[in-house]
Parts: C-alpha cells; sequence; structure tokens
C-alpha cells in the first residue's frame, strides 16, 4: 500500500543523510561520501545498506566506537601488495583510500591488493566494486563482518554474513554483490523496521538451528548459510583474505554496527586488475557484452520470464528509482524522523 512507504527522490535524500551525519559531527566531505554511499545502494534497490544504516552509524558514532577524523594510515607496502590500518576510522573514507591505492598499485604493476584492518562498515561492497572498475580494472571487494553465522554443522555464532563483489569496466554487464548466507543480515533488520510479521523460507534459522520464518527469531537466531557447507567455506575464505591477511580482529573479536561495547574492527579486500595487462580494454568489454547477451538471450526455465545477470535487477531498479524516487519503508522513516529529530534536522522534501 502507499501508506507503506514514504517516496523521496534521491537528491534530497542524500541531502537529508548528508546532515544528520554533520549534526553528529562528521565533517562534511566525509559526510558527503558517506551520503552518496547509502543513497546509491537504496538506488539500486538494496535498501538494507541504504539510509536506514544513519540509525546504527550514528550510534556507533554517539559510542565513540568510531573515529571521525582519521583516514588511518599505510600500514606497509610491498610491491603490489598494501596493508592498511582503518585506525577505527569512518568505513567509507577508509575505503576510499583503500581504493585510491589499489588503483595507483595496479596502475603501476598491473595488479593491486590492499587489506584493510581495524576499519568499520563501508556500506554496499558493491560501490567499491565499482570505483574500482571506473579506473578501468576488474575490482574485487570482500569483507567481514560481525559474527552472526554458525559454520555449517553448527550452531554457535563464528562468522560473519562475509560479503563478496566483482565489478568490471565497461557498460553495464555484470556486478557480483553478495553475502555468503542467503540474505544479508541487514534485510532482515529491514524485514523487522518496516513490521514485516514474517521473512521467506530459507533466510534464517532460530538459535537451536531449525528454520524460522518470524524476523525477531530470526535476528535472535542465526543467518542461513548460502548453499550450506559452500556458503560457510566462502565465509572462511573471505575471513582469511581480509583479516587473517590483515592482523586484524577475526571471528567473534569481530565488533558491529550494533556492537557497542568494542570497536568493529572490520577487515576489508580490494583487488583491482589492470584489464589492458591482459587484453585491449575495448576487446575485453566486446567480449563481456558477448557472454552477457549470451547467457540473457538463453531459454528461461519453467516459471521465469528471462535470464537475467548478476547485476541486471539493481539497474533496473536504479533507472526506476531516479525516475520516480527512491521508496523508504514508513517503519524504518518513522525512526530515520525521530534520529532527525533528536538531532535537529529538518525531513527533505519528496
Amino acid at each position: 500500500m502507499a501508506d507503506d512507504f514514504v517516496r523521496i527522490s534521491h537528491l534530497p535524500l542524500t541531502a537529508f543523510a548528508k546532515n544528520i551525519l554533520e549534526a553528529a559531527q562528521v565533517p562534511e566531505a566525509t559526510a558527503v561520501l558517506v551520503a552518496e554511499s547509502l543513497v546509491a545502494a537504496n538506488l539500486r534497490g538494496v535498501d538494507s545498506h541504504g539510509v536506514q544504516l544513519l540509525i546504527w552509524y550514528t550510534d556507533q558514532i554517539g559510542a565513540g566506537n568510531v573515529d571521525i577524523h582519521t583516514s588511518g594510515r599505510i600500514a606497509s607496502e610491498n610491491g603490489a601488495c598494501l596493508v592498511y590500518d582503518g585506525e577505527n576510522g569512518i568505513g567509507q573514507l577508509i575505503s576510499t583510500r583503500c581504493c585510491e591505492h589499489a588503483i595507483r598499485l595496479a596502475s603501476a604493476g598491473g595488479i593491486g591488493m590492499v587489506v584493510a584492518r581495524n576499519s568499520t562498515h563501508f556500506g554496499a561492497a558493491a560501490w567499491w566494486a565499482q570505483k574500482l572498475a571506473a579506473a578501468g580494472l576488474i575490482g574485487i571487494v570482500m569483507c567481514n563482518a560481525t559474527a552472526l553465522v554458525a559454520p555449517w554443522q553448527g550452531r554457535d555464532k563464528m562468522l560473519g554474513t562475509n560479503p563478496i563483489s566483482m565489478a568490471v569496466p565497461g557498460p553495464n554487464s555484470f556486478l557480483l554483490d553478495m553475502a555468503t548466507t542467503t540474505v544479508a543480515l541487514n534485510r532482515i533488520f529491514k524485514a523487522l523496521l518496516s513490521g514485516d510479521t514474517t521473512i521467506p523460507d530459507g533466510w534464517a534459522m532460530d538459535s537451536e538451528g531449525n528454520p524460522t520464518n518470524d524476523p525477531q527469531t530470526a535476528i535472535d537466531g542465526l543467518p542461513m548459510p548460502l548453499g550450506g557447507y559452500k556458503g560457510s567455506g566462502l565465509a572462511v575464505m573471505v575471513e582469511i583474505l581480509c583479516a587473517a591477511l590483515s592482523g586484524g580482529p577475526m571471528l567473534t573479536n569481530v565488533g558491529g554496527i550494533r556492537v557497542k561495547s568494542i570497536p568493529m574492527g572490520a577487515s576489508h579486500l580490494f583487488l583491482g586488475i589492470d584489464v589492458a595487462r591482459f587484453i585491449p580494454v575495448e576487446e575485453f568489454t566486446a567480449r563481456m557484452q558477448w557472454l552477457r547477451e549470451t547467457i540473457t538471450h538463453s531459454r528461461p526455465a519453467a516459471g521465469f520470464d528471462e535470464v537475467m545477470i548478476a547485476g541486471d535487477p539493481e539497474w533496473r531498479t536504479e533507472t526506476k528509482r531516479l525516475a520516480n524516487g527512491i521508496p523508504i519503508a514508513r517503519g524504518v522513516w518513522d525512526q530515520l524522523a525521530q534520529l532527525a529529530e533528536r538531532l535537529n534536522v529538518p525531513l527533505p522534501g519528496r
């Protein structure tokens, strides 16, 4: 129903997010960066990583777990490899610096790999993979996260949802952005904030490992690993590449945006691969378009109208929302309005 959502154009929503962050004492340039990254997720339909995160970002800043002024520092650099210490800074600012270094290293040697430790939530991983792709690189981005997921066959929370993203240069042809659970935990929180009474099958389990459709039980319980043992294995892979390699906190030592007792201590990976070192960029993009068209023109299975490739749903949603505005669930908007009132920030026009 229309009353279930508030629809706002992306520019006023971005200004609103920036104002919220500035009211929380975030410097203007950083506030702009974070606001743009969150609204970009909303535009793509990834509302779990959109402006609803302001609720928890401001909580973390208020708890003193985020240094709003630091941009981190290089801990070590050796050839194409760099370790970055985020010093508990704002995740989007830390990730911007890491992408800049990955691009620099890849320009010099064909490949640039940056691992970051002691960072915080960086929003949607796709935002950063796209930054690398815009520089002519194949961009691969990963991040570890709060221990909320049990390893396969277990029921103790040990792993994060540990997302993986990959983007390629050229026209929209492939953009992977996935959690290593069936869905990102923020989608379950979005369902709860929106007042949904059920979530789909396969999203989560209760604390004993039994499937559940209740959002609150899911929050108190366990997100479902993607594909069972395969998702669990991918989550451990991300943990190794991000945290074991960077020297950052691992598993249950990682905090989170809803954990105020310790800094988040997230670890990220940013890998940039210079396409031109392997094949001319024009040839690569043409091959990617052929790959895309060959897949999407294949015959759909029963119950489907078409075959899509990673990125298609989000690109379509972005086109619609740029034209028609972004729908924010009423429950989410009510909480954002309360946050704005506490911070003396006016609500945006629609």
